[in-house]
């Protein structure tokens, strides 16, 4: 497949690597130190999976550089996501499926305003990956898989041709005909994991073995569900317990991508994670004082301190 990479960072710049390392022909988008680098001396991986490097990549600043493509995995921060979507239509033909893989449950719909709805796929990535530094892809544990979709639950052609593409890359990646369910499932336990976090600048291990973090992991997340129910999302009782056994199975060192963010005093996606939780809150007259909470306590670092 002819895929392009909007945002080679963490997700993207991990999961393209993979892919082009088993023959798919990946063409990435990046800018400032992480395209120079790449440009210079290509794209590295650190995994415990495997690591990975491709030298030479093929990386642009402009799509308008790469043209048409089968596939775009957009991975751009949530903030750059109207101006990165308007800058993906030179990369889209009748047929060219974009599918986001950010955080939050707002991306679909931006894409579909700026691109038509025909183009958006929905994804969901499940892996914890950053730039380690310019050129390379520090991926921390194991956990590396991508679910994908129509919105409307169909099976489609181009589902089927990334699922292949995914398969031969060795990449746990699969279509899916309930990708807007997954969407909302991530974005409880995401919410509930930048958080907390966040609000205690320490990876899960500790926040999870000590018991008033751990309850304020649990608040909110049940806050997000009560949410994500009022959204017409079904969600049983039995998914908090669920969610919680998966924190319990990170690895110790696992932190959500804001904390480093927030560490490195770039821009925070909170206003499109616990500040959208209280917005819908709001929204449906339902209580979050613990997300409203942690909002408050980093709303002042939104906009980094690069």
């Amino acid at each position: 497949m002819r895929i392009a990479i909007m945002g080679s960072g963490g997700v993207g710049g991990y999961f393209g690597a993979r892919l082009a390392a088993a023959g798919e022909d990946v063409r990435f988008i990046a800018r400032g130190a992480h395209l120079a680098a790449m440009q210079a001396s290509g794209l590295r991986v650190s995994s415990a999976v495997g690591d990975v490097h491709i030298a030479p990549v093929t990386v642009e600043s402009d799509p308008a550089c790469i043209g048409p493509v089968d596939l775009v995995l957009f991975c751009v921060k949530l903030w750059d996501t109207e101006t990165a979507a308007a800058a993906c239509k030179p990369l889209l033909d009748p047929a060219t499926a974009v599918i986001p893989f950010q955080n939050g449950v707002t991306a679909c719909g931006i894409l579909k305003n700026v691109l038509g709805a025909q183009h958006v796929m929905g994804g969901v990535a499940y892996i914890a990956a950053v730039i380690g530094e310019p050129g390379r892809i520090a991926h921390t544990g194991t956990m590396a898989r991508l679910r994908f979709g129509e919105l409307d639950g169909s099976t489609s052609a181009r589902a089927l041709a990334f699922d292949a593409a995914c398969k031969r890359a060795g990449i746990d990646g699969a279509a899916t005909d309930e990708i807007e369910a997954l969407i909302w499932r991530k974005f409880v336990f995401l919410t509930g994991l930048s958080g907390i976090t966040c609000l205690a600048r320490l990876p899960i291990g500790p926040l999870r073995a000590d018991p008033d973090t751990r309850a304020t992991l649990a608040a909110i997340m049940r806050e997000t569900w009560q949410v994500a129910r009022a959204e017409g999302v079904t969600l049983t009782e039995a998914f908090l317990d669920e969610q919680m056994a998966f924190a319990d199975s990170l690895p110790a060192s696992m932190q959500a991508s804001m904390l480093h963010d927030l560490e490195q005093g770039n821009r925070l996606e909170a206003p499109w994670l616990c500040g959208r939780v209280v917005e819908l809150a709001r929204r449906h007259g339902i209580a979050a004082p613990v997300n409203s909470t942690i909002y408050s306590a980093l709303k002042l670092h939104n906009a980094g301190r690069k």
